[in-house]
C-alpha cells in the first residue's frame, strides 16, 4: 500500500474529514462537519516527512509512516511487554508510536504484508473515535 491508497482508505471511512498539513494527512471524525467549533485529536494520520519528529527517518525515499490511535487495552494487546524495544525506522513492522505510543498510539512504517492487521487496528481505531465523538456530543446535550 502506498500513502495515497491508505489515506483513501481513510478518507472513505464514515463521518471522517481529512485534514492535510505540511504534507501529513489526518483522519478526523467530523459528522457534524463542525471541527472548526470543536477541534478533536485525529484517529490516524499519514506522515510523509520528519517535521514533526525524526525518529523514523521519513525523509527517505517513498517511506511514510501510518499512525493510528488505539484504545488502551487494544494497545495493550499489542505491546503486552511495555519494555520491549522497537526500531521505528523498520518498515512493515508496527510499533508503538515513537512520541504517542504512552497515549496508545501504533505506527507502521510503508504497511505491506502487515497490512491485513493494520486495517483491522484502523476499523478499531475508527470505531473508538465514533464512540467518543457520540460520548462526547452526550454529555454536550446533557449539559444543555
Amino acid at each position: 500500500m502506498d500513502s495515497d491508497e491508505i489515506v483513501a482508505v481513510l478518507g472513505a471511512c464514515p463521518g471522517t474529514r481529512l485534514i492535510e498539513a505540511n504534507g501529513d494527512v489526518f483522519a478526523i471524525h467530523d459528522p457534524e462537519h463542525d471541527y472548526e467549533q470543536r477541534p478533536r485529536q485525529g484517529w490516524a494520520t499519514v506522515v510523509n516527512s520528519d517535521v514533526n519528529d525524526t525518529a523514523s527517518d521519513l525523509d527517505r525515499p517513498g517511506v511514510f509512516r501510518l499512525n493510528i490511535g488505539l484504545p488502551k487495552q487494544r494497545f495493550a494487546e499489542l505491546f503486552p511487554d511495555a519494555g520491549a524495544v522497537f526500531d521505528p525506522t523498520a518498515p512493515d513492522s508496527l510499533f508503538p508510536h515513537p512520541v504517542y505510543g504512552a497515549y496508545h498510539w501504533v505506527s507502521v512504517i510503508n504497511p505491506d504484508t502487515t497490512w491485513p492487521q493494520v486495517r483491522t487496528l484502523l476499523d478499531d481505531a475508527h470505531a473508538f473515535a465514533v464512540r467518543k465523538h457520540e460520548n462526547a456530543s452526550r454529555r454536550r446535550a446533557e449539559r444543555g
